[in-house]
C-alpha cells in the first residue's frame, strides 16, 4: 500500500500540468507526472468555475477524493504525482461510472499497478 500525500502548492500543480501526461474521460481529467524520489504518491484535486458555483465545485472535489480513497491505495503506482480535474460530468455521472473512468485513465497513463 502506497502512502498518499497531498499536492497543495500551485507550483506543484503547474509542474504536473507542464511536464506530465494528460488523459481525459467524460467524468474527469487525470494528469500524471512520474518522480524519481521515494515510493509515495501525491494527489491534488481541482475544479474550475466551469464546473459550477462553489458548492458544486466542492461537491465535485469530494467525489474525486472518495474515488482516490477507494482506488488508489491498492491500484495506483507510487513515485508519481496525480492531479484529478473535475469536469461538469463529475457531478452528474454515477459513482460507478466515475470509478470506471478513473481505472481507464490510470491504465491509459500506465499508472495502474498490477
Amino acid at each position: 500500500m502506497n502512502k498518499i500525500l497531498k499536492l497543495k502548492k500551485r507550483s506543484e500543480f503547474l509542474v504536473v500540468r507542464d511536464k506530465g501526461i494528460r488523459s481525459a474521460a467524460p467524468g474527469l481529467v487525470l494528469q500524471v507526472l512520474e518522480r524519481k524520489d521515494g515510493n509515495s504518491l501525491r494527489v491534488g484535486f481541482t475544479a474550475s468555475k466551469k464546473v459550477g458555483i462553489s458548492v458544486q465545485r466542492n461537491r465535485a472535489k469530494r467525489r474525486l477524493r472518495a474515488l482516490v480513497d477507494k482506488i488508489f491505495p491498492q491500484n495506483a503506482k507510487g513515485s508519481r504525482d496525480y492531479v484529478l480535474i473535475a469536469r461538469s460530468g463529475t457531478l452528474v455521472r454515477a459513482f460507478s461510472q466515475l470509478e470506471n473512468d478513473l481505472v481507464h485513465l490510470l491504465k491509459r497513463t500506465q499508472s495502474w499497478q498490477t
